[in-house]
């Protein structure tokens, strides 16, 4: 219910104080589409490095430390400190964005175990928390925050200024996850995925809002897109570069996926791709779905993972007021499920689900998941 007067009755009360406005006019407007650094909701670090520059994190070299030092000495640390920033800029080399249909990912020729933390370290620049930061098994995944961004910078706005900032609120929450895949030697691939969610009102039969609810909203590839041109930035590459990659799209085509059930609770994906493809897609339709990927197998294809179902935990405002906490979801139902993708042919492949100890998921649970699966790689 605050909320939703924060949001509806916020315009009314700024009109009653714009006579109080005699504050020097402050301009609000950006070109970005993400801001995420002035939400409250975010408790995590906020740091300010350039976007394009990646920063040794206090690195002690270039620190003057307690007692004298020579001219010659102080020269040298910073001429190695400027080769230092010169090599930073130039970015890691071969990297690109790769793109089939809506979905785009990050390529870069570096080993996973150096390229982690880096990105760990973007996504607290841009102000977020990190809920999930397992680097033994390359996934980092960001607590719920508000973009900013999508408040209107109107008159009002800009005369107050930031002053009566708070009082403003979008409606709707984003998380991220972040996903390093290894397919070769020196060589990692980073997938980044957003859920979102808005902000509901329910209404009694006179049309009046009793309470507001927070429920799913679609998955939006173009705020996947601008955090990947960010991060390249953040990696060395230029802005214009960045933007260039994520906006040119590939030539390759989506490739189709099919359920077929052969019977009431028994079913499988046919995927038209060979198992590196639609071992990434699974992986991404994972990543967009309610499931949590707790450890994968890429020798064997098998994703492992936990599964919270909304029938499972009641009401749907019940299971949503566990929406925006930093928790895990061990607290709610969730169960253990493996699912296995199986090369068919060159480019065929198979995905099934087994229940957690490899066995045959011959259950409508089974068939829900191998649903939502499909409903994910058919975009």
């Amino acid at each position: 219910m605050i909320q939703f007067l924060r949001r509806y009755f916020a315009p009314i009360c700024l009109m009653t104080l714009t006579a109080m406005s005699l504050v020097a006019c402050k301009s609000l407007t950006s070109s970005d589409v993400v801001d995420y650094k002035t939400t409250g909701a975010v408790k995590g670090p906020n740091l300010s490095y350039p976007p394009d520059l990646i920063t040794a994190q206090a690195d002690r070299r270039y620190i003057v430390q307690d007692g004298t030092a020579t001219m010659s000495e102080y020269n040298a640390a910073l001429k190695k400190s400027v080769q230092t920033r010169s090599d930073v800029l130039t970015g890691i080399p071969g990297m690109r964005i790769a793109r089939d249909g809506e979905r785009r990912w990050l390529v870069v020729e570096k080993p996973a175990p150096e390229l982690y933390p880096q990105i760990k370290d973007f996504w607290q620049e841009n102000g977020f928390l990190l809920t999930v930061d397992s680097p033994s098994t390359g996934i980092m995944e960001t607590d719920w925050a508000e973009n900013r961004a999508k408040i209107a910078q109107d008159w009002i706005r800009s005369t107050l200024g930031s002053a009566l900032d708070s009082i403003y609120d979008t409606g709707e929450r984003d998380k991220y996850k972040t996903r390093l895949e290894v397919v070769k030697p020196n060589e990692t691939e980073v997938y980044i995925t957003q859920k979102g969610a808005i902000e509901k009102c329910v209404t009694d039969t006179t049309g009046s809002c009793l309470y507001t609810v927070w429920t799913p909203r679609p998955n939006d590839p173009e705020l996947e897109a601008a955090f990947l041109a960010r991060l390249m930035e953040r990696l060395g590459m230029t802005q214009a570069q960045a933007k260039a990659q994520v906006a040119t799209p590939l030539e390759s085509k989506k490739p189709k996926a099919q359920l077929v059930q052969e019977g009431a609770n028994v079913a499988r994906i046919e995927i038209a791709a060979g198992f590196d493809r639609a071992w990434r897609d699974t992986g991404l339709a994972l990543d967009r779905s309610n499931f949590s990927v707790e450890d994968r197998d890429r020798s064997n294809g098998i994703y492992f993972v936990r599964y919270v179902n909304a029938k499972d935990v009641g009401e749907t405002k019940g299971f949503f007021s566990n929406l925006f906490s930093s928790k895990d979801d061990s607290n709610l139902k969730a169960k253990k499920y493996r699912v296995v993708v199986k090369a068919t042919g060159e480019n065929a492949s198979t995905i099934i689900v087994q229940n957690a100890e490899g066995g045959p998921e011959n259950t409508p649970a089974g068939v829900q998941l191998l649903t939502l699966l499909t409903q994910q790689l058919a975009r």
